[in-house]
């Protein structure tokens, strides 16, 4: 039997999609209806969901947690979280709630965030060129109670397609991001990022691709054998 998963704040399911391709089967939480989410769904506050978990002692069913705190007070994918611990709508940080409730599980972890000023542990920095994808997308990763190598990071080919400063760059990568100046298109990004089962231009724009956590799954697999 596939060891069981838990993805928070899941969105549209590139990190599940990876993981499942590694040989773990997914749960996935979100505040927002994600009916494209290609595995086991639950539309619920995540951080409440996980306490229920916890306080219910069915978290032991899961051998690990992924979890994708938004950043943003405002995003929708917060908002429910925001609501339901009585925080206003200037910039939260979700990060230091999620692992306290992540610390507590016992379980092994891996917080995701973006480059930016989230107060992670940076154990694991991945980037598209990596698995020879069309996009960049450099993201971080702290895991918790468990160690994975870090990949070489090779050097980039070229350009992101598009301007930059009102000039227009050619290149082997699309910006899978935004609107206008040369950004990708839905079929770019989803051949880009190797998603396939969701053309909602949002979700493809907040996704990871599949291939990094595809990378940290088969790393998190060895450490659960060897847990055992």
């Amino acid at each position: 039997m596939k060891p069981l998963i838990l993805d928070l704040f899941c969105c549209s399911g590139g990190a599940g999609a990876g993981y499942a391709e590694a040989g773990f089967q997914v749960v996935g939480v979100d505040i927002a209806p994600r009916p494209r989410y290609p595995f086991e769904f639950h539309q619920a506050d995540a951080l409440e969901y996980l306490r229920q978990l916890i306080d219910s002692g069915e978290i032991r069913r899961f051998a690990a947690v992924h979890t994708s705190p938004p950043c943003q007070a405002g995003c929708a994918l917060t908002v429910g979280t925001n609501a339901s611990q009585g925080w206003g709508d200037d910039h939260v940080d979700l990060v230091a709630p999620t692992r306290a409730l992540l610390e507590e599980t016992g379980l092994p972890y891996v917080i995701e965030q973006p480059n930016g000023k989230a107060k992670i542990r940076k154990d694991l920095r991945l980037c598209g060129e990596m698995f020879g994808l069309g996009v960049l997308r450099h993201r971080n990763f702290e895991l918790g109670g468990w160690k994975a190598a870090q990949p070489a990071h090779k050097k980039h080919r070229g350009y992101v397609r598009g301007y930059r400063h009102g000039v227009w760059r050619e290149g082997p990568y699309v910006a899978a991001y935004g609107d206008g100046g040369g950004k990708a298109t839905v079929p770019e990004m989803q051949e880009a990022m190797g998603i396939t089962w969701t053309d909602v231009r949002e979700e493809l724009t907040e996704a990871i691709p599949p291939a990094y956590t595809r990378c940290i799954g088969r790393g998190l697999l060895e450490h659960l054998g060897a847990s055992i």
